[in-house]
């Protein structure tokens, strides 16, 4: 393995609450328990990391105590940090988590919205992500940047998806290799040309057409406790999984079983060990 996983987004704090369902509006509820760590791209590095590839992050981190705990988390994961601290302190996000599993965004931007270029080469993977679309610097940064870029692209269009321009979307799908969405982004995002595509679909696996060929690699059902950061782990280990060699598909197979593995877990940085994708992979392999 000899590329990186080059990430180009943002880590911000999450500050995870769980309760038993969202209030209602000018309501209150108290939630059962709250998490404070590392989160947005700092999920889909540690899950790479934890696939056993290396990882820069290329985006910028912030001078405070959001700054402290995000270069602290990535230190302990083996994330190689690009550029130096910068002003103001980083972002937060609220996550909202419901007894369901499922989960709501409120989220402050703070230093993380200043990418700045970095070195590539043709075996590095690109991590772009649209939550970067919604900051003016990062997409000037990122479109005067990517026509240069011999690596693979992987873009997660993120939540956001229907705020950002059409003619942002053009813009820098024009330089993407590999769009990966949940079936939600997939449907705003339908009528683009790029040559991968990988719809995520939950415990159903995920479907992915390549040079105009729909395959469906199926999931692996589990019964989930947190959503949060599923997508996350499916792009980590996508990336990490394409960086050892693999094909597109053995690689979303892993991926989606680290994706399940991760939902069965509280917390957004929960994407599994490669081994622990081993063990799961094998169990589809034994006779019944």
């Amino acid at each position: 393995m000899t590329g990186r996983l080059v990430h180009t987004g943002q880590v911000v704090v999450d500050l995870v609450l769980r309760l038993d369902k969202m209030p209602p509006r000018g309501g209150d509820v108290l939630a059962s328990d709250f998490l404070q760590t590392a989160g947005g791209g700092f999920n889909v590095m540690a899950a790479t990391r934890r696939a056993g590839a290396e990882v820069v992050y290329a985006g910028s981190h912030g001078s405070g105590p959001y700054g402290d705990l995000i270069r602290a988390a990535m230190a302990s994961e083996g994330i190689q940090v690009a550029h130096p601290v910068t002003e103001p302190d980083s972002g937060i996000s609220v996550a909202l988590v419901e007894s369901d599993g499922e989960r709501t965004f409120v989220t402050s931007p703070g230093a993380e919205g200043h990418f700045a270029p970095v070195e590539t080469t043709a075996q590095d993977i690109v991590y772009v992500t649209g939550y970067s679309l919604t900051h003016q610097h990062n997409v000037d940064a990122l479109l005067a940047w990517l026509p240069s870029v011999e690596a693979t692209v992987l873009l997660d269009p993120s939540p956001l998806v229907a705020d950002i321009p059409a003619e942002i979307w053009r813009a820098v799908l024009a330089h993407v290799d590999i769009l990966s969405s949940n079936a939600t982004e997939a449907a705003t995002l339908s009528d683009v040309d790029v040559s991968t595509t990988i719809r995520r679909e939950g415990p159903n696996g995920c479907t992915i057409v390549h040079n105009g060929h729909s395959t469906h690699i199926p999931g692996f059902p589990i019964k989930a406790v947190d959503t949060n950061g599923a997508g996350d782990a499916h792009c980590g280990v996508l990336a990490a999984e394409l960086l050892r060699g693999n094909d597109i598909y053995t690689a979303a197979t892993r991926a989606n079983a680290a994706a399940a593995i991760a939902v069965t877990r509280h917390g957004p940085a929960t994407s599994p060990t490669r081994d622990e994708v081993d063990e799961l992979v094998q169990t589809r392999m034994k006779p019944n």
